[in-house]
């Protein structure tokens, strides 16, 4: 068995040894950067799909405004014209899109209040990438300098 270790141990000690030198910390500190980007770049995606879910809302809200007016008018002269039925259609599809209305107005104020929310934390993230990117830098220089320093005292 102590033959069977001893190959074990050598054979595990090379091959970390050769991952070690195949594995380079700037560029895995480089990946992880890019990762982040991809992030901010993610959460910037989805405020700008809010920003424009949120215009659709409005331009809904709009509509629907506009049809409230067409609807009053349409009850005045269904009364002109002595139909109080049509009228009554007209009054009850108009509540019904003033329902509609409220109910897309809290959906604008939802959607206005997480866009503040997304935009802090892309605030916070941005910072957060920015301090990484300073850390990568200095860390790389480092490795580097180690690396440098080692070599040195191989040629020595």
């Amino acid at each position: 068995m102590g033959l069977l270790s001893r190959m074990t141990t050598l054979f595990k000690s090379r091959m970390s040894r050769l991952l070690d030198n195949a594995e380079d910390p700037r560029e895995t500190l480089d990946y992880s950067y890019e990762k982040q980007l991809e992030m901010v770049r993610n959460v910037k995606r989805g405020i700008v799909e809010m920003v424009t879910s949120k215009r659709r809302l409005q331009l809904q809200a709009e509509r629907a405004r506009q049809n409230l007016a067409k609807l009053e008018d349409q009850a005045r002269q269904a009364l002109g014209a002595g139909r109080e039925d049509l009228a009554r259609i007209a009054l009850q599809r108009k509540q019904a899109i003033l329902y509609e209305i409220e109910g897309l107005e809290a959906q604008i104020v939802g959607m206005e209040q997480e866009q503040q929310k997304l935009t802090v934390a892309e605030a916070r993230l941005g910072a957060k990438v920015d301090a990484f990117r300073a850390r990568k830098e200095t860390i790389k220089a480092q490795y580097t300098a180690a690396e440098a320093q080692v070599r040195i005292g191989e040629a020595l």
